[in-house]
């Protein structure tokens, strides 16, 4: 890694991995790295980061998954992609759409709180620079919808995953990290009812970009005043949320 870089990971399932909406079992299809939004903070962050997208189809927070298997288990893969990637100045999690599947009998906070048990995961982790922990935010996946055969799969879901806002920001006040509710900004395909357009991908990696800069104002600054030398250029994004002080996103009106 180039001296200098700030390293932002990006720990997370399909919809971090960039999977396109789609109802096919096989022969599925991923966003090209620049239409993901860990690709569109990247480019919103400018040289002076280094993005790690961490995205694995199926990841849970911390649920062994009895047919695709272990590995899948969130928190399994987290020690590893922190020791892999370190120094890491924030870790940003978004997980939890996968954990609503049927099989796993899991409620909205059972799901909050495993998430709770990453961040505290990271938070007690040497990982970032000095040996300190990183910094994290949190994201709540915005809801589901119950479509075709993967209604059958995610029975119930849909309504659990209304309350993601509520319960994994309560885990984000309870931890001191920063949030954003992604439902307040993007709302899941209505091809598969779990994916994400690319329009959302770009409404959402702007909205974290913003969150970032808010976090890191220093290098946030640095980096425009690097761009600014070469121009600026229209994106057709919508305008990033409103940051309160305390890390919260809210939609501009």
């Amino acid at each position: 890694m180039m001296s200098g870089l700030r390293t932002v990971l990006c720990f997370g399932d399909s919809n971090t991995y960039g999977a396109v909406p789609t109802l096919a079992r096989v022969g599925r299809h991923r966003f090209a790295p620049d239409r993901r939004w860990p690709g569109v903070l990247r480019k919103r962050l400018g040289s002076g980061w280094q993005v790690v997208e961490e995205g694995h189809p199926s990841r849970t927070t911390l649920r062994d998954h009895p047919i695709e298997g272990s590995h899948k288990n969130g928190l399994r893969a987290l020690p590893i992609s922190l020791e892999s990637h370190m120094p890491i100045e924030l870790v940003i999690l978004m997980l939890g759409t996968n954990d609503l599947k049927q099989r796993f009998a899991a409620s909205p906070t059972d799901i909050a709180d495993s998430l709770e048990v990453l961040t505290k995961s990271v938070q007690a982790s040497e990982a970032g620079p000095g040996g300190a922990a990183p910094a994290v935010m949190i994201i709540a996946p915005p809801p589901m919808l119950e479509v075709d055969w993967l209604a059958e799969m995610f029975v119930g879901g849909a309504r659990k995953s209304l309350e993601f806002g509520a319960r994994m920001g309560e885990v984000a006040a309870r931890c001191r990290t920063s949030f954003l509710d992604a439902g307040t900004l993007i709302e899941s395909s209505a091809v598969d009812g779990v994916h994400l357009e690319a329009g959302d991908h770009r409404v959402l990696g702007s909205a974290v970009a913003h969150l970032v800069q808010g976090l890191f104002p220093d290098e946030s600054r640095r980096a425009k005043t690097a761009s600014s030398t070469r121009g600026n250029t229209s994106t057709g994004i919508r305008a990033p949320p409103h940051i309160s002080e305390d890390g919260r996103a809210t939609p501009r009106r």
